[in-house]
């Protein structure tokens, strides 16, 4: 898979369904280790809550996908929301739905309708944007040539992550294997790019374009 689709932001919303309320948060993972991190603040967050169930698909050596009805009926919770993720076909993709009992017991078809509404609430007000395979790379400047640099990213969509300005200018950038071809390519585009004074792959890793 070289291409998927994920979120575009993390966000929160809130529904209420019989005086019990529902907030699901959502949030782009990188790997499962990640995804289990943020689950445990969310608990954190949420300690009064009776329920922080959650599911999540992770694109890390293969698919991983885990969820959790914790405590609520079996097949009420983590299942329907693992459900609205695949429905979107969501990777690196993490949801957690708290629930504040409000007194009134909803039934397991109640359940379901609440923690789906949740999530799939959440799923649209995140929006979606593709990931694919990538890299980051850092590239050296002069100072003369940084806003050149600059220019070019941003009429590119090409994402600058970290500048330091020291001797020289260095810039770590999140790029495609194709614009990593460009930008590493000293000749052949040359007329479109600042003069890079040195460069090196730092790691593959998945970009969002």
């Amino acid at each position: 898979m070289q291409k998927f689709k994920t979120i575009k932001e993390n966000v929160t919303v809130e529904i209420e369904e019989k005086h019990s309320k529902f907030i699901a948060n959502i949030f782009y993972v990188e790997n499962v280790a990640a995804a289990e991190e943020t689950i445990k603040q969310v608990k954190k967050q949420y300690y009064d809550a009776r329920h922080n169930c959650f599911a999540y698909i992770v694109k890390e050596e293969g698919l991983i996908k885990r969820f959790s009805d914790d405590g609520e009926p079996s097949g009420t919770a983590g299942s329907p929301i693992l459900n609205v993720l695949e429905k979107n076909e969501l990777y690196n993709t993490l949801i957690v739905v708290t629930r504040y009992f409000g007194g009134i017991l909803l039934g397991a078809g109640g359940l379901v309708r609440a923690y789906t509404e949740a999530a799939t609430n959440a799923v649209e007000k995140a929006g979606a944007v593709f990931q694919e395979k990538g890299y980051e790379i850092e590239i050296c400047v002069s100072y003369q040539d940084i806003e050149k640099l600059k220019y070019y990213c941003n009429k590119n969509n090409i994402k600058i992550i970290n500048t330091q300005y020291e001797e020289k200018v260095k810039c770590i950038i999140e790029v495609t294997e194709q614009e990593k071809d460009e930008i590493l390519a000293n000749n052949e585009y040359k007329d479109k790019l600042p003069n890079i004074i040195k460069s090196q792959v730092l790691k593959e890793k998945y970009i969002k374009k």
